[in-house]
């Protein structure tokens, strides 16, 4: 059974093919392989977290209800108006 290839053809005047290039030319030979394959999966593992997070902030935001200041900008269980206008932004660039 061959082997799948894979080519990389970086693009040196993009400044990100420049840099991804410049970090695996860093890389020992013998050792490109398994560093690409760390590099794929961790970050689809920082994809999966993030979006998990997401899940979790919407799940908890459904239950917060965000009412006017009281209280010099405080509600009413103590927790900055400031933080609950940064919670509800949050919301909507998720949805």
């Amino acid at each position: 059974m061959s082997r799948p290839v894979f080519s990389f053809r970086p693009t040196l005047d993009d400044s990100e093919h420049k840099r991804a290039w410049e970090i695996l030319q860093s890389v020992p030979n013998g050792q490109k392989n398994a560093f690409l394959v760390q590099a794929i999966l961790q970050s689809a593992d920082s994809e999966n977290l993030i979006e998990k997070i997401r899940m979790v902030f919407r799940e908890e935001l459904k239950g917060v209800q965000i009412s006017p200041e009281k209280n010099m900008g405080k509600q009413e269980d103590g927790i900055p108006s400031q933080m609950l206008d940064f919670l509800s932004g949050m919301e909507e660039n998720w949805e």
